[in-house]
């Protein structure tokens, strides 16, 4: 057979068979005298056993310990790893079903969505204003949201629900969002930052970590400080050294 006749004798094309030789997963036949490859039936045998393997979902790497001779792995202990990666990925997609069936049980999703659907009550929670701090921290939340571990995401979900529940916290909440605001346009060291900062502090619900003196330079908070006018980044840093204890 030439290589064309051999591709469409398995169902794959030419261009496989040839990659299939550069990886040596197939070996390449005798040629004849005019410089064409000559396949023999074993060659069809092999192309159509790598076909299989791969369809079954093993990747290159895999089908050549299958095939190889001195194999460290056989068929069944390959077949079975493979049988488990399956599983772990079922259960990966039933965990996201479950998560976008929450949240479309849960309504209509917000604008900041997809979230969490413990995050997503959160945000309807929050005052709903037209502050651009406002925007911000709804943004800042599911930054957080997302890069959380499912237990972290719960105890920051229970403290701001308790937190939010609480009227004169919501009050709280706006008047630190209107103090953020009105740094836009001003001075770093103005007064009003030290006064705003301690506000937001004030806003910071029990029950979140606050212990330890973690860097209030890391790559993350250098992102958020540059998301702000000097004046409000100031005041976030400020507000941080409060809640932390860091000393100035």
């Amino acid at each position: 057979m030439r290589i064309g006749e051999l591709a469409a004798a398995v169902g794959v094309t030419t261009r496989t068979v040839r990659h299939y030789h550069h990886l040596g997963l197939l070996p390449e036949p005798a040629r004849r005298a005019n410089g064409y490859r000559h396949y023999a039936l074993r060659h069809a045998v092999v192309l159509a056993r790598i076909r299989r393997l791969t369809e079954l979902g093993l990747g290159l790497t895999e089908v050549r310990d299958v095939l190889a001779d001195d194999a460290g792995k056989d068929l069944t202990e390959v077949l079975t790893e493979l049988d488990e990666d399956l599983a772990r990925q079922e259960a990966a997609v039933r965990e996201r079903r479950r998560r976008l069936r929450a949240l479309l049980d849960a309504g209509e999703p917000p604008a900041d969505g997809p979230v969490s659907p413990e995050l997503a009550v959160l945000l309807d929670m929050l005052p709903a204003d037209d502050s651009p701090t406002a925007a911000k921290d709804r943004e800042i939340l599911a930054l957080v949201d997302t890069g959380a571990s499912a237990e972290d995401r719960e105890r920051l979900s229970a403290a701001l629900r308790g937190a939010l529940d609480d009227p004169d916290a919501v009050a709280r909440t706006r008047e630190a969002y209107a103090l953020l605001d009105a740094l836009a346009d001003v001075d770093p060291g103005d007064p009003r930052v030290e006064r705003t900062a301690r506000t937001l502090a004030a806003c910071v619900p029990d029950g979140l970590p606050t212990e330890g003196q973690p860097d209030l330079d890391n790559a993350v908070l250098r992102a958020v400080y540059a998301d702000f006018a000097p004046a409000q980044a100031a005041a976030v840093r400020r507000m941080l050294e409060i809640i932390l204890g860091v000393e100035r």
